[in-house]
């Protein structure tokens, strides 16, 4: 009988430490995400969880550490080259151009993906006219994938705030990641929204794409996480399935004090 072979580690922080003149935000934090899997980072407010996201994604450079992607290193990359390698994120706070159409939103994600010069864009040769439509079909792809193809041709800030979730992780798609990261993508909707998120983000997931998690909605978290790595005040505190996460000593501690 064959032996099942070992997960394939997709991220790998290793003592990862970041610190902001005499803070440190985060502490010596290591860990490993499989590919394929969902993977949630949770913890009390200030516990260093978007952090640990910017450090990932290259908005901040770790002071010390090492950050490995596909097992190569990205540590300290620039934002466009860590994108470009394949991770892909949202933003705790939505960030869409408010006057821009939903899929001319997303065909800004696309942007990578093109190799038209600018005198074919000018002059519109072949090229860039196949390019554009090739461009359009695939924004118009995947809002249909996150089901908003209806508001296609709406502005941004016309879109209902769980439509706006949805466009965010449309426009975080056009990128092609292998791994996404989804920063608190359930806060501020409401029950219904919830369970379509949830549903939309194991839809991704069996596209293939390994998905980094933060999210205060612990029903969100508990339903649809395969691991869990909690941190308070920079540091892990625990790490595992949600059922041991949700039962660990120092977790209810972190969230509902000692006396818990």
């Amino acid at each position: 009988m064959s032996t099942p072979a070992a997960p394939e580690a997709i991220l790998e922080l290793t003592h990862v430490t970041k610190r902001f003149g005499g803070l440190t935000a985060v502490n010596d934090v290591s860990f490993a995400i499989n590919k394929g899997e969902i993977f949630s980072l949770i913890g009390p407010n200030g516990a260093g969880k978007t952090t640990l996201f910017n450090t990932i994604t290259g908005m901040y450079k770790p002071t010390s550490g090492m950050i490995s992607f596909e097992k190569r290193e990205v540590t300290g990359l620039k934002p466009y080259r860590i994108a470009g390698r394949g991770i892909g994120r949202t933003f705790q706070q939505i960030r869409l151009f408010s006057y821009m159409s939903a899929v001319d939103n997303i065909k800004v994600g696309e942007h990578h993906r093109m190799h038209a010069k600018l005198w074919d864009s000018l002059f519109k040769l072949p090229r860039a006219r196949r390019e554009e439509r090739e461009v359009h079909a695939r924004a118009m792809e995947l809002l249909k994938f996150v089901g908003i193809a209806e508001q296609a041709h709406n502005y941004a800030r016309n879109l209902p705030y769980g439509h706006q979730r949805r466009l965010e992780i449309a426009r975080a798609l056009a990128g092609s990641p292998r791994l996404l990261l989804l920063d608190e993508p359930a806060a501020g909707a409401n029950p219904q929204e919830k369970g379509e998120l949830m549903e939309l983000v194991q839809r991704v997931r069996g596209q293939g794409i390994t998905i980094l998690l933060i999210e205060h909605d612990m029903k969100v978290v508990m339903g649809i996480s395969e691991r869990i790595l909690v941190v308070d005040h920079g540091e892990e505190i625990a790490e595992g399935k949600p059922q041991e996460v949700r039962t660990n000593p120092r977790v209810i501690e972190a969230y509902l004090g000692k006396s818990a």
